[in-house]
């Protein structure tokens, strides 16, 4: 396979992207699982994993259906959590610089993974490469192992006696923990999963997810304010 001038030979593009594609896409059975395990039918929950497809999302939505939160707040919060999703397409737009008529079925791989595969390419041909590859290879995964899944859920009966209830989280916090390089985004984490784990026991299903959407700005703040008062410090 050939490369662009700078770029990276497009085989290890491709292996690049199909062992991140093939490492979360596994994690569609834990999906599929906590899914039919918290009442949601083998149609709703396989239309999540192929209409939804972003993975931190389908877990806030069942997790907070299953423990009896409104569905509404429950979309909510998967809603949320979602909207990184809309910031990602606006540098990718930019990056891969597709053809208009295809970035409407591109938008539907806009997800972490792609976007951290295609980003760190050096050239537009392997970004376009690193793309492609990731998201077809994670949304044919993803949906095949998430029908698994919930097909398998009723021969594993109670899925907290097996531990699997809490594969969601698991699974989310091996996806973001990677991600969190800086201070800053550790200290949003920190604050968020306090906030997140505090008001459980005082706020409905699914309410404590938007409540922790909170940590970011109020970190933000509290940094702004120490660097002025660096700044005033110095004068």
């Amino acid at each position: 396979m050939s490369a662009g001038e700078g770029g990276r030979p497009d085989r290890v593009v491709v292996r690049d992207a199909l062992g991140v594609g093939v490492a979360v896409g596994l994690s569609g059975f834990a999906f599929g699982v906590t899914s039919a395990g918290g009442g949601l039918t083998l149609m709703q929950t396989c239309a999540l994993s192929l209409l939804v497809f972003t993975g931190a999302s389908q877990f806030a939505l069942v997790g907070a259906l299953a423990a009896g939160g409104n569905p509404f707040t429950a979309a909510a919060g998967a809603f949320f959590l979602g909207v990184r999703n809309a910031f990602y397409g606006l540098r990718l737009s930019q990056v891969l610089a597709l053809p208009r008529v295809v970035r409407p079925f591109a938008a539907q791989w806009v997800i972490d993974e792609t976007a951290a595969v295609a980003l760190a390419q050096p050239t537009r041909r392997s970004a376009r490469i690193g793309f492609v590859v990731t998201g077809l290879s994670l949304y044919v995964l993803w949906n095949l192992t998430t029908l698994l899944g919930a097909l398998g859920a009723g021969a594993i009966g109670d899925t907290g006696a097996w531990g699997l209830d809490a594969a969601g989280p698991a699974v989310f916090l091996a996806l973001l923990a990677p991600m969190l390089k800086t201070t800053t985004e550790r200290a949003v984490a920190a604050l968020a999963v306090v906030l997140g784990l505090g008001l459980l026991p005082v706020l409905p299903a699914g309410v404590p997810v938007l409540v922790a959407a909170l940590a970011a700005p109020v970190v933000l703040w509290a940094q702004g304010r120490r660097e002025a008062d660096v700044r005033e410090g110095e004068r």
